[in-house]
């Protein structure tokens, strides 16, 4: 014999905990690497399954924001028992820096993998600092 009991506190905690572990869930479905060049930032995402017409790059006011979708169709005669990939909607938020040149932003997508480029401003670049002498003549440092 099966028993249920309702309890409304259990089913909100169980709610609300879906809720939580869905929105930490997004980092685990969208890894991403990031690399710093001399010239540019690199973020790789990781976005397996995922068609790339449904990806879209977005940047607001120093945030960039990576959207994708990973649907799963099953087919009629088909029964679903166990689902361990995450599917539906996910979003990715990365904060820019100022030194970033969020107008030049580059994207591709190849294999599963969302390549972005974000190159760095001029002023930020590392450059050498030319020391004046006292009798006011350069020295090339």
């Amino acid at each position: 014999m099966l028993l249920t009991s309702i309890d409304p506190f259990l089913q909100e905690f169980e709610r609300q905990f879906s809720q939580l572990a869905r929105k930490s869930f997004d980092t685990a479905v969208m890894p991403m690497d990031g690399l710093r060049r001399d010239d540019d930032v690199v973020l790789r995402f990781d976005l397996p399954g995922v068609d790339p017409g449904s990806v879209e790059v977005t940047v607001d006011r120093g945030v960039l924001s990576v959207t994708a979708t990973r649907e799963e169709e099953i087919g009629q005669d088909e029964r679903l028992f166990v689902r361990e990939r995450p599917m539906g909607t996910f979003t990715r938020r990365v904060y820019l820096s100022e030194h970033l040149d969020s107008d030049r932003i580059e994207a591709g997508y190849t294999d599963g993998v969302l390549t972005v480029r974000i190159p760095v401003t001029e002023r930020a670049k590392p450059r050498k600092v030319e020391i004046q002498r006292a009798d006011n003549k350069a020295i090339r440092a």
